[in-house]
């Protein structure tokens, strides 16, 4: 499994996981949503999971559960600000498309379904 974090995103889960000394690093994965299918999920991860990928990037530990694992391989993680707003943004080579407001997104998979 390969998720990466740019610096920006690191800083960010940092200072999150600083405030929250009993959390074990990022839990990243995905729901059913939105108007393409899947919606993504980030989160402190306060455990581990029977199926979780674990791995390390730059220190921080991400936990991923199974059912996310094939569909968000090889994602970047960064940490964005557009003026007023700070947010997680996903460059997810598994996306085959995103709506419109890019909260969700399909796979090559969802669309042959």
């Amino acid at each position: 499994m390969a998720i990466h974090l740019t610096p920006a995103a690191v800083d960010r889960v940092r200072q999150f996981l600083a405030s929250e000394p009993d959390a074990l690093g990022l839990r990243f994965g995905v729901r059913r949503t939105g108007c393409s299918g899947w919606g993504y999920e980030v989160e402190l991860a306060r455990d581990e999971r029977v199926g979780d990928s674990v791995s390390e990037f730059e220190g921080v530990r991400i936990y991923v559960d199974a059912t996310s694992q094939p569909l968000v391989d090889g994602t970047t993680i960064d940490f964005v600000r557009k003026g007023l707003n700070h947010e997680f943004v996903f460059a997810n080579p598994k996306a085959a498309a995103e709506c419109g407001c890019g909260e969700s997104f399909t796979t090559d998979a969802d669309k042959a379904a």
